[in-house]
């Protein structure tokens, strides 16, 4: 383990990743090395204690307790969430009475992913964002298929809310951290100050990104799907809890549920996925089993994957820079060394694409938030709208056929991916979707 450092710093500097902390659980031990500086103004160095904004892997936070309240008998899986949310609406009202908390879990109830929305600093934020979601559209009807989605994890975090008679916040700390002994996690920007924390980087591709205008620009309300606070070392121990069967907090059964494939993902490569389970992202690399999540807040990536056969759990946190690609190269290295895998190989064209045009794939895309137009001419404008418009510059890509359905765009950045976009279209319920991000947008 003792090389670790050295590609560490080596392969963050390569990336202009400002700071960066790993953490591996192997054989029943975890080891911790950390690089760079917490931020680039201050020169504050990064420490293995330093705590990170985890971006959508608190998801699996959410999950996890979520999980807890099943076992309990306060909460069916597969009734009705208006059953126990009777706030609870969308903008189709046969899809509210049918969405279930399965759904929410897996992607598949077809709440939309990105809507922005300040429910306030309160111990109402959640309740206020549920009622301000009403009328959002859907990307698509429920069960369906998958389509990834803030709106549902925020809705699981008021179930929550609605069942321990706690905030999201309180719950998850009384439930998850405390018997885990996280003592490095936490859901509050106040909490983080007791911490070294990272503070996040905005920038363009090829060199060191700036201190964001902000530490943290998610509001309160996105908590369960996108702000838990930690180090790369307390990820990994709540990884463990899933590698040991529970750790006392989940039974063994709970526990392989949540691996358990509840849906197929038609786009594979965006997560390395290949499909959902009760808040794990499920993988097959190399024909062995794992699971795991990516997280990106505004200026903070990190990335945790487990492969249970080998014992092996590895978190990545990040606060900038070309982290997508340090993560690829990196675990890339750690898991053929330390479980014999083959990652997959990066997203791509062959290098002689198949002769595919874009037919009657071109037109207009639309799910809350983004707009996306594809031109006959394999142009693909990618441009964020509504409560989302002028959180960053519209992507502009041209796309090259990877299949007739699986196209590759230019131009995201690597933070988004390690050199192409993957774009996929795909027909569900007799509609027309485009698939970026994991997130479904119909056509409009």
């Amino acid at each position: 383990m003792n090389n670790w450092q050295n590609r560490l710093d080596a392969l963050r500097a390569a990336n202009h990743v400002p700071g960066a902390s790993l953490a591996v659980l192997a054989d029943g031990e975890i080891h911790e090395w950390a690089s760079g500086v917490l931020h680039r103004g201050t020169g504050v160095e990064a420490t293995t204690d330093s705590v990170y904004q985890l971006g959508s892997v608190a998801k699996v936070y959410t999950a996890t307790l979520v999980m807890t309240l099943v076992e309990e008998g306060k909460l069916d899986l597969d009734r009705p969430v208006v059953d126990v949310l009777p706030e609870f609406a969308t903008a189709d009202p046969g899809a509210t009475k049918a969405i279930t908390p399965r759904q929410l879990l897996s992607h598949t109830s077809g709440l939309t992913c990105d809507f922005m929305y300040d429910g306030g600093r309160g111990d109402d934020c959640l309740a206020n964002y549920v009622r301000a979601a009403q009328g959002v559209a859907m990307d698509c009807p429920p069960g369906v298929a998958v389509s990834y989605s803030g709106v549902g994890y925020v809705t699981l975090g008021r179930i929550v809310e609605v069942l321990t008679g706690q905030t999201w916040d309180e719950a998850l700390t009384e439930r998850v951290f405390r018997p885990l002994g996280l003592t490095h996690s936490m859901t509050l920007p106040e909490e983080a100050l007791s911490f070294r924390a990272a503070m996040s980087h905005l920038g363009q591709p090829g060199a060191y990104p700036e201190p964001a205008p902000a530490w943290d620009l998610i509001p309160r309300a996105a908590g369960p799907g996108a702000r838990v606070i930690a180090s790369a070392g307390d990820v990994v121990r709540l990884a463990g809890l899933h590698l040991s069967g529970g750790a006392g907090v989940l039974r063994p059964e709970t526990v392989a549920a949540m691996q358990q494939r509840e849906v197929d993902v038609p786009d594979k490569w965006t997560v390395s996925a290949d499909g959902w389970g009760l808040g794990w992202t499920l993988y097959d690399w190399d024909g062995r089993f794992g699971y795991g999540h990516d997280g990106a807040a505004v200026g903070q990536y990190a990335y945790l994957r487990v492969i249970p056969d080998a014992g092996v759990a590895i978190a990545l946190t990040t606060n900038g820079g070309g982290a997508r690609q340090l993560y690829a190269d990196l675990f890339r290295e750690l898991f053929e060394e330390l479980a014999g895998i083959t990652m997959p190989e990066p997203f791509g064209p062959a290098e002689r694409p198949p002769a595919v045009g874009i037919g009657s794939r071109a037109g207009t895309y639309q799910r809350e938030g983004v707009l996306i137009t594809v031109t006959e001419d394999a142009h693909l404008t990618y441009e964020f709208v509504d409560g989302m418009k002028d959180l960053s510059p519209p992507i502009e890509a041209e796309l090259v056929p990877v299949s007739e359905t699986v196209w590759a765009a230019t131009g995201a950045g690597p933070s988004f991916s390690e050199g192409w976009m993957p774009v996929v279209f795909a027909e569900l319920d007799g509609h027309d979707y485009c698939y970026i991000g994991m997130r479904a947008a119909p056509r409009i």
